[in-house]
């Protein structure tokens, strides 16, 4: 009955942590939290991101995840400049997505809206490459940057970049 008790507050423990990070049954990342400001004209937006530097981190970014809170995201660091050949994909993303790539200055360059892939095949999922050169990628809910009035050549606030 004590493992029948234990088991079931194990696979309950799990289910919690899902729930908490809209991934069933994954532990919580251990990525950097930290809020980026988008300076656009005269208005500030601020983003709760997770930040992925390491490979791996980038390589599953925010992969099974189920939903992502308004006004959070990740943001894709890359230890050099990237190529504008550079390009993300939707593979196991199961959230529609707007991507804005970023280059070393924090400036805006471009903005991609993407779409989930259900194919079980990763060659089948659609690519979207980035077009210009970029440092870093920041992902949000698909038209948040639209909601908000952000556009290429808009900027991250200097004191927020990590």
């Amino acid at each position: 009955m004590s493992r029948r008790l234990l088991a079931l507050g194990f696979w309950g423990g799990l289910a919690v942590l899902g729930v908490l990070t809209g991934r069933p049954g994954v532990q919580a990342d251990d990525l950097e939290q930290r809020t980026l400001v988008i300076v656009s004209g005269d208005r500030r937006q601020a983003v709760q991101v997770e930040v992925a530097r390491r490979p791996a981190d980038r390589a599953r970014g925010l992969m099974e995840r189920e939903r992502l809170p308004a006004g959070a995201g990740m943001l894709f660091v890359y230890p050099r400049e990237q190529p504008a050949t550079g390009a993300f994909w939707m593979f196991n993303t199961r959230i529609p997505l707007s991507i804005a790539f970023i280059d070393t200055r924090g400036v805006i360059r471009a903005i991609r809206r993407m779409a989930p892939c259900d194919s079980e095949r990763p060659a089948d999922c659609p690519r979207y490459p980035a077009g210009v050169p970029f440092r870093m990628a920041l992902e949000v809910n698909a038209g948040f940057f639209a909601r908000h009035g952000i556009t290429v050549g808009d900027r991250l606030l200097p004191g927020s970049l990590p």
